[in-house]
């Protein structure tokens, strides 16, 4: 017990440098999908990823593959997309904020496998996954 009381601050030294190190790791679990854990959605489990873009962004560049539903038209246009609601749904926008709006959206009109792509369409190239243009 003395030594705890004696060397308290390195305890909290070391509890602090060990919280820091994991973060990222409890971070990244939560924030979504990477490329390569989409890919085998879309593979193994027919997933369809939908980009979220404005029109012109998605003309401009896209996964190969993705269906481009504006985030603004999500609600009216994902049940004609996406009939069954357990069919995974991957969202990507440019940079991954508007994927996880949507991909919220989605779980509240009761799409159970709606993810989002972590990173965007930069993390999508960043894995060399195949890049559209229209």
């Amino acid at each position: 017990m003395k030594f705890l009381s004696d060397n308290w601050y390195l305890i909290l030294v070391a509890l602090t440098s060990g919280g820091l190190l994991v973060w990222p790791l409890i971070k990244e679990s939560k924030a979504g999908l990477t490329a390569a854990m989409a890919v085998q959605l879309i593979n193994r489990e027919r997933g369809v990823l939908i980009d979220v873009s404005n029109p012109d962004e998605f003309a401009a560049a896209h996964a190969k593959g993705a269906k481009n539903i504006p985030l603004p038209e999500l609600e009216a246009k994902l049940a004609a997309v996406v009939k069954k609601k357990d069919t995974p749904i991957i969202f990507i926008c440019p940079m991954g904020k508007r994927s996880a709006t949507a991909t919220a959206t989605a779980k509240k009109m009761g799409y159970t496998a709606a993810q989002n792509l972590t990173g965007g369409l930069k993390s999508w190239r960043d894995a060399n996954m195949p890049i559209q243009k229209a």
